[in-house]
């Protein structure tokens, strides 16, 4: 059995909710032992902080360069960092010398791969030696050099945690702002790309139209009708003719129209949008996965899940939160990091052609020393 390293994922990412930290044990290769996961909110403050840096970020050309704000606010970014970090292992009873390697992502505040530029703050060498343990970090750098997208990361996660379910080919859907997929073939063959519209549209509408930032049990779609013809009008966008590897942003279909739609009917076609453009992707895949995994937000919402369920033409046994599967659906990308880490300082690969159209399998991040 190859080496076991302790390792510990930080994950802000794009959203501005906080620092996800998850501890597990893993060769980096197909075991993976789950530990424990804790999200550090935002305070108001922070959150403020960041929005400003990714204003700064716009005038971004090459990646080392930090105008504006944003030298300080990595800074006082990395040290928000540390100090979750102390806080996780004073929880949970760990010390520095417990943990082999931090997977550390940071905060993306400009992500262009046309422009062969993304930008994650972070001081990994900071954090190392204010942690006194290895970091791996700009893990996606690499790959965009290369001409790929820089994302998705976390499929070959996912590729991990398939082989306990031992149901092959097998699909993780990650529903947030976007939905994105990760198909896992009967050979751990791997494609992964951005099906469509996830949440975003849905919680815009029950903002405007409820003043709930979110629709809650999708209740509010429950009580509506799929209005078919704007339906059919949405999913005739050219994005879903488009072959994958192929990224969406959270507001690319902001400008749908769903004029004279009740609150109920507008909420249940948007949800359909979301299922329907899911189901749609398959187009793209060798074979039909015997089971969806779903993570993300979007596992929260029942209306979503029927909706999902209807338009696969699969039951409640195949198309499971990532709960009903074993895994937690809040800490997996902060598990990925972890797992990205121990893959890098091994030097294995974390990116591919198929998702993320790098031009071979290849490794990527950098390693600051304790």
């Amino acid at each position: 059995m190859s080496k076991l390293y302790t390792a510990l994922g930080l994950m802000s990412g794009t959203s501005l909710d906080g620092i996800d930290i998850a501890l597990i044990k893993t060769d980096g290769e197909d075991t993976v032992k789950r530990g424990p996961s804790r999200t550090y909110r935002y305070i108001p403050e922070q959150r403020a902080i960041l929005k400003e840096a990714l204003k700064d970020a716009l005038a971004i050309k090459e990646r080392r360069e930090r105008p504006g704000s944003l030298a300080e606010v990595e800074w006082s970014l990395t040290e928000w960092h540390a100090l979750a970090v102390e806080s996780f292992c004073q929880e949970f009873g760990l010390t520095s010398t417990d943990i082999d390697i931090i997977g550390f992502h940071g905060q993306t505040v400009i992500h262009r791969p046309e422009r062969r530029l993304t930008v994650q703050l972070g001081d990994g060498p900071l954090l190392a030696r204010r942690l006194n343990i290895r970091v791996v970090h700009d893990l996606r750098a690499d790959d965009i050099a290369t001409g790929g997208q820089g994302a998705p990361l976390v499929p070959v996660y996912h590729r991990a945690l398939a082989q306990s379910l031992e149901v092959l080919p097998l699909a993780f859907l990650n529903v947030g702002g976007v939905s994105n997929v990760t198909w896992v073939g009967a050979h751990g063959e791997l494609i992964a790309f951005d099906t469509g519209p996830g949440n975003a549209l849905i919680d815009d509408w029950a903002r405007k139209m409820t003043g709930n930032p979110v629709d809650t049990n999708g209740r509010l779609a429950f009580s509506g009708r799929v209005n078919e013809a704007v339906l059919a009008q949405f999913l005739g966008d050219s994005f879903f003719e488009e072959k994958p590897p192929k990224s969406l942003d959270r507001n690319s279909f902001a400008g749908l129209d769903l004029t004279g739609l009740s609150p109920a009917d507008g909420a249940a076609t948007l949800t359909a949008f979301t299922a329907r453009s899911v189901a749609m992707s398959r187009a793209w895949f060798p074979a039909d996965p015997k089971c969806w995994v779903i993570c993300g937000g979007g596992r929260k919402n029942p209306a979503l899940l029927a909706a999902l369920r209807l338009s696969l033409g699969l039951g409640p046994e195949a198309v499971i939160p990532a709960e009903a599967a074993g895994f937690n659906g809040d800490s997996m990308e902060a598990e990925a990091w972890a797992y990205l880490a121990v893959r890098s300082l091994k030097q294995l690969p974390i990116t591919f052609p198929g998702t993320t159209d790098a031009p071979e399998p290849m490794t990527g991040g950098l390693l600051a020393e304790a």
